[in-house]
């Protein structure tokens, strides 16, 4: 089956090309589709001499989620997995976490950072994390240890099935809710991560922690 990888980008001038390297050796076929939010930091310039990439430009910055919105028209594969540029997440993860999809165990996979131990990450952040693991397991059944891990692979119909709205950080409540709601059972595999910090370019903070929470709530609610 062949692999669509996503790849929201926004000023990863640092890391752009060691991420998009590590996906090239990935031992998986695939395809490369990267949406460059509008950076101003060199990133595009860069990647537009990228040759074995899809290369989708934004002309202003709209945020990760609306990102991902953008790539899932470009999408030819059979499965989607969603790859940020930070170097946090290892590629060489890849076929553990399209395994169960290729097999017909599942539809839906998440890399979770949690399932071998607690990674390295700040303890706000961690408690963050679990907080809102938490609570897509009691608010959807959902029985998941991380509801905000990067790696989310996706049958391809079943995600460019689900009508998102997201547009920033709030992605991954909004597509968990909306496919527990849709009955589908979310398998987890353990990932290996390296988390990094605000210095190194990290650009989530504690309001998109408060962001997801809320959304996980209006999406058990709201219909």
């Amino acid at each position: 089956m062949k692999l669509s990888v996503i790849i929201p980008v926004y000023n990863e001038l640092d890391t752009i090309e060691a991420t998009l390297e590590r996906v090239r050796q990935s031992e998986v076929e695939k395809e490369i589709i990267v949406v460059d939010d509008c950076s101003t930091d060199g990133t595009r310039e860069l990647l537009n001499g990228a040759g074995d990439i899809d290369l989708v430009l934004h002309e202003r910055n709209v945020g990760k989620g609306m990102a991902i919105r953008t790539a899932l028209q470009h999408v030819t594969g059979d499965i989607v997995i969603i790859q940020d540029a930070d170097l946090e997440y290892y590629p060489s993860d890849y076929p553990a976490m399209i395994a169960p999809i290729e097999s017909g165990e599942a539809e839906v996979v998440y890399g979770s950072r949690f399932l071998k131990g607690r990674p390295k990450m700040h303890l706000p952040n961690y408690i963050a994390n679990r907080v809102l693991a938490i609570a897509a397991s009691v608010l959807f059944g959902a029985r998941i240890t991380d509801e905000a891990t990067c790696y989310k692979a996706f049958r391809a119909d079943i995600i460019t099935s689900i009508p998102l709205t997201c547009k920033r950080f709030e992605f991954c409540p909004e597509v968990t809710a909306k496919v527990r709601r849709r009955g589908i059972r979310i398998k987890e595999v353990p990932i290996r991560y390296e988390a990094r910090t605000v210095a190194q370019g990290k650009k989530i903070t504690w309001r998109d922690g408060v962001v997801a929470l809320w959304t996980l709530l209006k999406y058990r609610f709201v219909r």
